[in-house]
């Protein structure tokens, strides 16, 4: 449990950074994801039950053993939409500069543009190319794979790192469930239903929030997984205080993260019509919703060793 990442366990996140699924169009994440699983859970410890279809949109959930509790990951990302002539509309909350690198679902390119008003009120958002892209079209960032000794970096890591961690767990995971959810960036949506399938088909009432953080003044690079205690909605201490005393006990390096907004799919969890109790656990990033998030390799190794002291103790 305590062994440390090699270079070459990134190249699945590579591959996960660079697929393109904005919050509503989550298929090409929903896709490889099935691929993967299918190739890969025959090497895994417990071969899970896979609910996913219509009845599912375009999420995923697997089941493992007798499940007590769900990790919640979720595919989608932030971007833009093609308004009409060249305008842009975001998707979720995409920081914004001007000559940001763009592409659609078939790969094409465009440049990201911030036109002041002439009010002063506010900016508007364009698009350039030598494309004409049609109303509707969505882009997200390019993606652009950088690694170093100690980081890696891209678009993305919010939330394709939540994802790649589940992944890692599913490999030793005897109970448990594993839920890759969509629209998180844009409001949510999919977890009620996932949550009311979940409880009433495995009676399960507890989540782990696997996504993404933010580096700040009191959460750095590389000194472990950031357990939140609160950020926009405040979970249930006596729930936090378990995660916190396992991490001790099993010497996970970790940090406190209190934040007075943000928010994650816990937001549908706690507002969702059974008790169900959650937290947030996720590595720290710098450049949040940038093509340039950075994560420190050490914060994702004790985000999946966390995640797999959770799985098996609470």
């Amino acid at each position: 449990m305590n062994q440390p990442m090699k270079r070459t366990d990134f190249a699945l996140l590579k591959t996960l950074c660079a697929l393109y699924a904005p919050s509503g169009n989550e298929t090409a994440v929903k896709n490889f994801l099935l691929d993967h699983i299918a190739k890969e859970k025959k090497n895994w410890k417990t071969k899970p039950g896979i609910y996913a279809g219509e009845n599912f949109q375009d999420c995923i959930i697997l089941v493992f053993g007798k499940p007590r509790t769900a990790i919640f990951a979720h595919m989608d990302s932030i971007g833009f939409t093609v308004r009409y002539q060249n305008q842009l509309v975001k998707i979720g909350g995409p920081r914004t500069q001007n000559g940001i690198e763009l592409v659609d679902d078939k790969n094409r390119d465009a440049t990201l543009h911030i036109i002041k008003d002439k009010t002063g009120d506010y900016d508007k958002l364009e698009y350039r190319s030598a494309t004409k892209f049609t109303t509707g079209t969505e882009f997200t960032f390019k993606p652009k794979w950088r690694e170093t000794k100690d980081f890696v970096q891209c678009c993305y890591m919010d939330n394709r790192l939540g994802i790649y961690s589940a992944l890692q767990v599913a490999e030793t995971l005897e109970n448990g469930a594993i839920v890759f959810s969509c629209w998180e960036e844009h409001g949510g949506g999919s977890v009620s239903y996932l949550q009311k399938f979940l409880q009433e088909k495995y009676k399960i009432k507890q989540a782990l929030i696997s996504d993404i953080t933010w580096v700040t003044e009191g959460v750095k690079h590389g000194k472990g997984v950031a357990i939140s205690m609160r950020d926009s909605l405040i979970p249930r201490r006596s729930f936090v205080q378990k995660i916190i005393s396992l991490a001790k006990q099993y010497k996970v390096p970790y940090q406190l993260e209190v934040e007075g907004s943000g928010g994650s799919d816990a937001k549908e969890l706690q507002m969702a019509e059974y008790p169900w109790d959650w937290c947030f656990v996720g590595a720290p990033e710098d450049n949040v919703h940038t093509p340039d998030e950075k994560v420190h390799k050490a914060d994702i190794a004790s985000m999946i060793q966390l995640y797999r002291v959770l799985m098996k103790e609470l």
